[in-house]
């Protein structure tokens, strides 16, 4: 068995261990792996398991473990100087994906996943694959994803009389009026923030048939038809069967804690944060929150299904081969099973379809993941390189609909600030 190495970095010398870690071409030596991996319950699982792999393929893995702005550092530095000592990156493929795509520094793996048929890049839910492709060509593989779905009290469901959770956007609002009448609290709670809401905010819009731009990332165009009706709804929502006195800063912990201290009906959210409200010791809901699909709009049912981090291999590493690998072994049917099992939310359906990966997910929310991947759309944001600024622009009508302000001149205003951004990105 060969021995690996793990290095954990603190942040003030990222940069510089980026540059000196390994002075020699990772291609140098067949027999050794340079995989760089971020801070993450997955990598935490599949470290323990590496050792397995060595074994079986010979090669000893020099593991480097960061924080998420320590690996923002060292790929920065790294990839942009054209290393080679860089050959599994860990990486996130909606905040920096697109950036390192457009730069030529992830290896094209189209051939790679499609050549073996038993790793079966068939399975994976179209949402994440399309995140982690560029220009039609593969850049990555998702490991693991989130998509948005209906949390709802089951109690207040039976209070207002319904059978069943809304199945439609405008049935939710309908509810939740119900709902806010006949319990004096809120109806509905969700992000209100201007940054933070914006990926809620995208499965409405979706869901409507609206996007941030066109696929080609080059015209805004949140100022669509679908994309007000979007925007109207969400803060129709927030303002009109809300919270009294509604914040407008809150991101998923302040609404999550209004929803689970018992202070509304129903709140959309993404999946992966579904323990906030059925862990007892957190959620005074525990017992009576139920999930449910995404309600579906006028162009169906398409909340967003991401994945929040991918595997890719570094474009200039001489070990492109063995970096393939091991990236086939962590991201096997089998492997990504055993993670799903658990708790880590897989891009596999074989994962989702088998009833050992659903076994640690209440009943509904298993069901209501099958669901939403079926169109779940591959990005919660715009897929621009600098996501933060697009987020603060698209987020804007967002938050002056819920304040009662001209929404409508809010949303020409990001439709121009937006387009203008794009021009000067692309």
């Amino acid at each position: 068995m060969k021995r690996r190495t793990v290095l954990t970095i603190p942040a003030g010398a990222a940069a510089v261990a980026g540059l000196a870690a390994c002075g020699s071409d990772s291609g140098a030596s067949s027999t050794e792996l340079q995989v760089t991996l971020a801070n993450h319950p997955w990598t935490e699982a599949i470290k323990a398991l590496i050792p397995e792999f060595e074994s079986e393929s010979g090669l000893t893995v020099k593991l480097t473990q960061l924080g998420e702005d320590q690996l923002s550092d060292q790929y920065n530095v790294k990839l942009n100087s054209g290393s080679s000592d860089l050959d599994v990156l860990m990486y996130r493929p909606l905040q920096e994906g697109k950036l390192f795509a457009r730069n030529g520094w992830l290896m094209d793996l189209t051939s790679k996943v499609s050549e073996d048929s038993e790793y079966g890049w068939d399975d994976y839910q179209p949402g994440p694959v399309s995140a982690s492709s560029y220009e039609d060509k593969v850049v990555g593989v998702p490991l693991t994803t989130e998509r948005e779905c209906l949390y709802y009290r089951k109690d207040i469901l039976e209070q207002i009389g319904a059978s069943a959770p809304p199945d439609t956007i405008d049935e939710l609002f309908e509810m939740a009026q119900k709902a806010k009448q006949a319990t004096g609290q809120a109806g509905f709670v969700a992000r209100t923030g201007r940054s933070a809401a914006v990926t809620q905010f995208s499965s409405y819009l979706y869901s409507y048939g609206g996007d941030f731009h066109n696929e080609e990332g080059t015209t805004a165009t949140v100022n669509t038809p679908e994309a007000k009706q979007a925007y109207d709804m969400y803060a129709k929502l927030i303002r009109e069967t809300g919270p009294s006195n509604v914040s407008t800063d809150m991101s998923w912990p302040e609404a999550m804690a209004i929803f689970t201290q018992g202070n509304a009906a129903f709140y959309t959210e993404a999946d992966v944060l579904y323990t906030n409200a059925t862990d007892a010791s957190k959620s005074k809901v525990a017992d009576t929150v139920g999930f449910a699909p995404f309600p579906s709009g006028p162009a169906g049912r398409r909340p967003f299904n991401i994945p929040s981090w991918g595997l890719a291999i570094n474009a200039k590493s001489g070990n492109q081969d063995n970096a393939w690998k091991f990236i086939a072994w962590a991201t096997s049917k089998a492997k990504t099973l055993e993670m799903q099992k658990g708790g880590l939310m897989s891009a596999r359906n074989s994962a989702w379809e088998d009833a050992e990966g659903t076994s640690g997910f209440p009943e509904d929310l298993a069901a209501s993941i099958n669901e939403n991947a079926k169109e779940g759309v591959g990005h919660d944001r715009p897929l621009v390189i600098q996501v933060a600024k697009a987020r603060e622009i698209v987020g804007q009508p967002i938050v002056d609909g819920i304040t009662g302000k001209d929404q409508a001149a809010s949303i020409e205003k990001a439709q121009t600030d937006l387009q203008a951004f794009l021009d000067d990105e692309n």
